[in-house]
């Protein structure tokens, strides 16, 4: 299951340009409310005209400007599930999921087989307002499936349940994506929901696409520093290449220098203003030993704001000797270990393999 994609249009004031390839494969679309996302699935399903572009889904042409192709949404075999569900009220789950089959010959069979699937076969005959949201989410997904879909596409679709659900659906997204051999679209603004989901990411952002790769690249590498803040990097630094012939680079960053990996494809020299990137979750804590002193990457700081979210915690550092302001993210159990809450003091060591380089961005028109 393929889909090949580019499309330009305007809504009222918004400008949307994207292009994009996917194949066998789960894509998250992710980024803030109104960046373009939602548009991407519409026009795909059919829902919304682009002005120009071409859409190719599973070898079929769904839609091409230049010859005047475009197939109505029910010619598109896609299956489309949206936060809101639109189940039908007054029908059965059965009757819900039978909507999506076109032709009468083997409509029993088939339904039968996607209530198996998706685990409901004993709720056929009840109606959606007797379900509970994580059973109605099933039938959405049953009745998009129920056209032979070629790729689904899923707006957000898990975002009004409770966290017990989502889990427990995403993972049942997961078989059913093995099980059918699916291209998945799935559109979230949850950095965990994207990074358990995706195979690959696509960062929008103002009807563009910033960023598109595997998803460890994307949170480990992201492409610009405006990536870096969609995916939730803490640490973001402006710094200038203070030397650049080594192996690392060395930046100086407020008035430090850090040896920083060399970003892969990107000509940077020394004197160039870039900005560096590092995940909070990859800062280590060490403990100050009587007499010790900063070692390369490590910088002295008092921890001086501190937030607890169960499972992490999170730490809010300032340097005792000048330098950057760094966050650092920690599991509650070597938090335990360490003695965090008792000592606030700490060297914390920010490795050059995960200090991610960036080149500056410019002020449009500069």
């Amino acid at each position: 299951m393929s889909i090949e994609f580019a499309a330009e249009l305007r809504v009222g004031t918004f400008s949307y340009s994207a292009e994009f390839a996917a194949k066998d494969e789960i894509l998250v679309l992710f980024g803030h409310s109104g960046a373009g996302k939602s548009v991407t699935l519409q026009v795909i399903a059919g829902l919304l005209r682009p002005r120009g572009g071409r859409i190719v889904l599973d070898g079929d042409v769904a839609f091409d400007a230049k010859s005047g192709i475009n197939l109505p949404p029910q010619a598109r075999r896609t299956g489309y599930v949206v936060q809101d569900l639109a189940l039908f009220p007054h029908l059965t789950v059965a009757q819900n999921v039978a909507f999506g089959i076109a032709a009468r010959a083997g409509r029993e069979e088939r339904i039968a087989e996607l209530l198996a699937k998706l685990r409901i076969a004993e709720l056929a005959d009840r109606r959606p307002r007797s379900l509970s949201g994580g059973q109605q989410q099933r039938v959405a997904l049953a009745r998009a499936l129920a056209r032979d879909a070629r790729i689904l596409l899923l707006d957000e679709p898990f975002s009004a349940l409770d966290e017990a659900l989502r889990s427990t659906l995403r993972q049942e997204l997961l078989r059913l994506r093995s099980d059918l051999g699916l291209t998945i679209l799935f559109v979230t603004h949850d950095l965990r929901e994207a990074h358990l989901l995706a195979d690959r990411i696509a960062v929008f952002d103002g009807g563009r696409i910033l960023q598109i790769t595997d998803r460890e690249t994307v949170f480990r590498r992201p492409a610009s520093r405006r990536v870096a803040e969609l995916t939730g990097v803490a640490n973001i630094f402006a710094g200038r290449i203070a030397e650049s012939g080594g192996t690392d680079l060395v930046v100086a960053i407020e008035g430090r220098r850090f040896s920083c990996a060399r970003p892969e494809g990107s000509a940077v020299a020394e004197g160039d203003d870039v900005d560096v990137a590092i995940r909070a979750e990859r800062v280590n804590l060490r403990r100050l030993a009587a007499g010790a002193t900063e070692m390369e990457n490590t910088v002295e700081a008092v921890i001086n704001e501190e937030f607890a979210y169960g499972a992490t915690h999170t730490l809010r550092c300032e340097p005792t000797h000048g330098g950057p302001s760094i966050e650092a993210e920690l599991a509650s159990r070597p938090y335990e270990v360490l003695g965090v809450a008792t000592q606030k003091r700490w060297l914390l060591e920010m490795p050059s393999a995960d200090l991610h380089v960036m080149p500056k961005e410019r002020a449009p028109g500069a």
